[in-house]
């Protein structure tokens, strides 16, 4: 009797901004009212703004860190997880938030860092997962080598590091899926570029999002709402 042939899934390429959290009540950062209207960016999230005043950026990522950890996936984080049922998902995230880890997604690329991780400021390779228990950094927290520890986040003016894996994976993709993003960050906003010809791409945004592209299919509700109704869409061509 010959063995069952396995199974071999679509992959389905997810680019998360934003507007994924949001519905979980994760501060955005450019919309009006956004973090950066009160928060100048050149003073929290750039090289030269942790120099000048280490203690300010420290204290602003820990206001951030301790609001993750009262905050809890929605049910598009859920949704996404949901679909390696039926298929090899890969999510490629700006966001520095864990929330796609919490609801149980298993391969997440962070474009943009990530929070609940520190790093050395004299050794990127030195990079350790944070406690909740004790989440803050503080000025004289410091790496194995002596060094301060920093947000294990890439700020304006950093190099993206995981930018060529990503684009490795979006090649592959038989589906590729953006959330919540205004296609504006680039090197991010990039990768649509690197999507194949014919490859079918959706698009899940409640506000018209410029991609400069006329054969994407626009989901025009929130992340919740726009994952269900993706997989609903993908169900019938499956």
């Amino acid at each position: 009797m010959r063995e069952k042939e396995a199974v071999i899934m679509k992959k389905l390429v997810v680019l998360t901004g934003a507007g994924m959290s949001a519905e979980s009540g994760i501060s955005t950062f450019r919309d009006s009212g956004g973090l950066w209207d009160k928060y100048p960016v050149e003073k929290v999230a750039t090289p030269e703004g942790f120099n000048a005043n280490p203690e300010l950026v420290l204290n602003f990522y820990n206001v951030r860190r301790r609001e993750l950890l009262a905050t809890k996936p929605n049910a598009g984080h859920y949704g996404l997880a949901e679909m390696e049922k039926d298929f090899e998902v890969s999510i490629i995230t700006q966001n520095i938030d864990n929330l796609h880890e919490q609801a149980g997604s298993t391969s997440v690329i962070h474009l943009h860092g990530e929070l609940m991780k520190s790093r050395s400021t004299a050794y990127e390779s030195l990079v350790y997962d944070i406690d909740p228990e004790n989440c803050d950094i503080n000025l004289g927290d410091k790496c194995e080598m002596g060094y301060q520890l920093r947000p294990h986040i890439v700020w304006f003016g950093e190099m993206v590091p995981m930018i060529p894996v990503a684009e490795a994976i979006v090649r592959k993709a038989d589906i590729f899926v953006i959330i919540g993003t205004s296609m504006n960050v680039y090197p991010a906003a990039g990768l649509l570029n690197d999507v194949k010809r014919n490859v079918p791409v959706y698009l899940i945004d409640p506000k018209d999002v410029s991609t400069g592209r006329h054969d994407i299919h626009h989901i025009k509700t929130g992340a919740s709402e726009g994952v269900k109704e993706l997989r609903r869409l993908l169900a019938r061509h499956n």
